[in-house]
């Protein structure tokens, strides 16, 4: 796998899962995109609008529950965060997503059949170069103690760190170099969580109706209501880190540069794309370092 060049699936490959918030059964098919394409949504199930959703950070419509993307026509695409995560750490460019439901099954909570499923299909190397957004200058969001950023870097890594009441949880951070080797060992398989109190208020909202323990990480209070426990022992924090990269990936390109959030979330990863869009002096496109050191 060239990092120097574009990459898309090599075939479809079809797959279904429960949607997250709906609990219907939603069917997938990924297939390869051309040149330039970036990750495209098509939404089978809709006939009489604009099906297709592009994934950028300011197609982001809402951040409560997950990221969720849309067009111009009100057609939205939800939790996309961890197949955009999956994509961005195996480094496929170009990739149109056909689904019949309003959102990306859920599947076991992590990345790692997102991870299986691109595997299967293979990936194919593009007559295109690649391009990365390199950070030039230090872009940062806050809120409410909350924080997120990118900081110049010659590669791409994520620091994040944690802090929660619960004695399952508490603080944690995780300071990572991401590759396609580190996504896959380190943040792939580590899933998203939620508290017990949550999940059944979401659930009284009419929302959160594929939630289960087959998907999640259930907290109740200080204790992990999974039987078979946790993963890791910071599967929490890894998992956040694993949702930054997604959220991250609607800039449609890769990262030269490190981001560093402290108690953040899909809204605060969005603020942050969209601030950075907003600096044009603090980023631009670039070829990756190692390709410049090898034209000299």
């Amino acid at each position: 796998m060239s990092p120097f060049v574009q990459h898309t699936l090599a075939r479809p490959v079809q797959f279904q899962g429960v949607g997250l918030h709906t609990g219907a059964t939603i069917n997938v098919t990924m297939g390869p995109a051309p040149i330039g394409a970036g990750v495209r949504f098509m939404r089978s199930d809709v006939s009489r609008t604009d099906p297709r959703v592009v994934a950028r950070g300011d197609a982001v419509c809402q951040t409560r529950l997950g990221t969720v993307i849309g067009n111009s026509a009100g057609v939205t695409v939800a939790t996309v965060e961890h197949l955009m995560a999956a994509l961005a750490g195996l480094h496929v460019d170009n990739v149109v997503v056909d689904l019949d439901g309003p959102e990306v099954p859920i599947l076991d909570g992590s990345c790692a059949p997102f991870v299986a499923l691109i595997d299967r299909a293979g990936r194919r190397q593009q007559a295109a170069r690649r391009r990365y957004v390199e950070i030039l200058e230090t872009v940062e969001v806050t809120d409410s103690g909350k924080s997120a950023a990118l900081v110049p870097s010659d590669g791409f890594a994520v620091a994040v760190e944690i802090d929660f009441e619960s004695g399952a949880i508490g603080r944690q951070r995780i300071d990572l170099v991401i590759d396609e080797a580190a996504f896959r060992t380190e943040l792939a398989s580590c899933r998203t969580f939620g508290f017990r109190h949550e999940v059944e208020a979401l659930r009284e909202a009419g929302l959160a109706r594929g939630g289960s323990l087959d998907n999640a990480v259930v907290i109740d209070g200080d204790t992990v209501l999974n039987p078979e426990g946790l993963r890791r022992a910071d599967e929490f924090v890894r998992h956040k880190a694993l949702d930054a990269i997604g959220d991250l990936h609607l800039l449609g390109a890769p990262i030269l540069g490190r981001y560093e959030g402290r108690r953040a979330g899909h809204g605060l990863n969005n603020a942050l794309v969209r601030a950075l869009i907003e600096r044009p002096a603090a980023w631009r496109f670039a070829t990756p370092p190692k390709e410049r050191m090898r034209a000299v």
